[in-house]
């Protein structure tokens, strides 16, 4: 998910109180790889209705795990918690759609890219007036809390942007005609229109931008990050990869994934 890289002071303090006593070394301990997510970003990360974690990612960092001879312990946590998570050493990586950029750069070590993403819009099925991310200007858009596509919405000229807690909210928004468009990641509307099957709302215009998601880790554990890369490049190899792209998305992973 192409989460801007933002977290507040008070969520700081929050989230280091809570974790005070944690370890903070750069190796998996018990062989068991810690890993958070944020499980509220379907169909990467989500709670299915027994519970359990759910979703691309899930599947990816298990197998990857798996190739690592790790057993994968999956935590679900805020999005803002995330870095702070890995800065105090309470999870090991962070796997939930999150987008590589200069920032996040700066406070995590990331994997190799393991899918590439973009923005898309999503209008009522009746709306003849939106065609492209130009046709935005001056519009009301929903948009998830502390993604890109917030950012980017707030761009457009004129938008009035509504920032939601889930993708789900941004849908819900949409179909009830509070908001004339929804800007999601590419994967997240497509998805939402396989599983609900909904007509009464469409996919309009290209893709705005093109990001790659990757796995983060402690800043500077390098001994981690290569070791998650060497079994990314294996189960890419063996086909692993491919089977859960076409579980998740219906087709076939794309050369870019």
């Amino acid at each position: 998910m192409k989460k801007i890289w933002q977290f507040g002071i008070l969520a700081m303090l929050g989230f280091t109180f809570l974790l005070t006593g944690c370890g903070s070394n750069n190796k998996v301990e018990n062989n068991t790889l810690k890993v958070a997510t944020c499980a509220d970003f379907a169909p990467f990360e989500f709670q299915g209705k027994d519970g359990q974690y759910e979703g691309f990612d899930i599947d990816i960092i298990k197998a990857i795990g798996k190739e690592m001879g790790e057993k994968v312990e999956i935590s679900n946590l805020g999005f803002d918690a995330l870095v702070p998570a890995l800065q105090t050493g309470h999870v090991d990586a962070v796997i939930a759609g999150m987008s590589m950029n200069g920032e996040r750069d700066k406070a995590v070590t990331f994997s190799k890219p393991y899918y590439q993403s973009g923005l898309t819009i999503m209008v009522n099925a009746n709306n003849n007036s939106i065609h492209s991310f130009k046709d935005l200007e001056g519009k009301t858009i929903a948009v998830q809390i502390g993604t890109t596509g917030a950012t980017e919405a707030k761009k457009i000229p004129g938008a009035k942007v509504k920032e939601l807690n889930s993708s789900a909210d941004t849908f819900i928004e949409l179909k009830a005609h509070n908001v004339q468009a929804v800007v999601n990641d590419k994967p997240v509307n497509a998805y939402y229109m396989v599983e609900s099957g909904d007509k009464s709302i469409k996919r309009v215009g290209g893709q705005l931008t093109s990001e790659n998601y990757a796995i983060a880790v402690k800043k500077g554990n390098t001994e981690l990050v290569e070791k998650i890369n060497k079994a990314l490049e294996k189960i890419k190899a063996d086909g692993t990869y491919a089977k859960i792209y076409k579980k998740w998305f219906g087709v076939e992973p794309s050369a870019e994934n």
